[in-house]
């Protein structure tokens, strides 16, 4: 079995971010904290025209945060770092001044449908199904809301927020806007995604930049927002009812 990373490769102006976590690609804290870190550092990079952002690995794509560190949280502040984990990934990815392309090859549950959320331009094969299953355990999808919200609308995210058993097709995810394509298999998409950088690179970055200010225009207070949320599932986390769910994943 593996053990969890996070890598960076830079080739031709790409930077391709690549995470991983033999529990499914489930992130915990250290992980999430290297991923925030490493995005930030490839957006100040001027080698970097471009990202891509994968996981590693061929089926599920991010199964979310750790649970094993979600059981062992005892009080709020613990449980508000726990939560801010996928925070800091939303934001780096916010004000990284970089066009990122996600590259989503499985399944993506919970904090995963807010990373793919959060890309600029999101690809991926007919088995990226989602769902956001927080509800499920006694919490929400507070931090994640805010960028899922973003990509499929009101009326999308709160359908899977709500619907917090089912798992929705890749086909749904494009028809809603998360997806921008939906490819067939794992290497169509590998062909597809780095087409599509190599020929981002060609473009003005100055540009680039400008383009993705704007199309963030109205997110300038979820550095803030998100840490309210953030919060907000630490202390649901204490819950009588959460804990006593959580037992079943012990």
């Amino acid at each position: 079995m593996s053990d969890p990373y996070v890598k960076e490769d830079i080739q031709n102006g790409i930077s391709t971010i690549t995470f991983f976590h033999p529990a499914h690609n489930s992130l915990p804290g250290d992980i999430l904290a290297k991923l925030a870190h490493t995005i930030t550092e490839a957006g100040k990079n001027d080698e970097v025209k471009v990202i891509i952002l994968k996981s590693g690995g061929d089926r599920t794509f991010c199964a979310g945060a750790s649970f094993k560190e979600l059981i062992n949280i005892n009080d709020a502040e613990t449980g508000r770092v726990f939560f801010s984990g996928f925070a800091n990934v939303i934001n780096a990815m916010r004000t990284c001044p970089k066009f990122i392309i996600g590259r989503v090859q499985g399944k993506t549950v919970g904090g995963g449908v807010g990373v793919a959320s959060a890309t600029d331009y999101c690809m991926a094969t007919k088995f990226a199904s989602i769902k956001l299953s927080e509800l499920n355990v006694g919490i929400g999808p507070f931090v994640v809301g805010p960028a899922v919200e973003r990509k499929l609308g009101l009326t999308g995210m709160s359908q899977i927020a709500i619907d917090a058993n089912t798992f929705y097709d890749a086909e749904w995810a494009r028809q809603k806007g998360l997806y921008a394509q939906v490819y067939d298999s794992t290497e169509a998409l590998d062909d597809a995604v780095q087409a599509f950088a190599e020929n981002l690179c060609t473009y003005n970055p100055e540009a680039m930049r400008e383009m993705k200010t704007i199309f963030w225009k109205g997110t300038e207070d979820w550095d803030t927002l998100l840490a309210e949320r953030a919060a907000i599932s630490g202390r649901l986390v204490l819950s009588d009812f959460t804990k006593e769910t959580l037992k079943r994943f012990k």
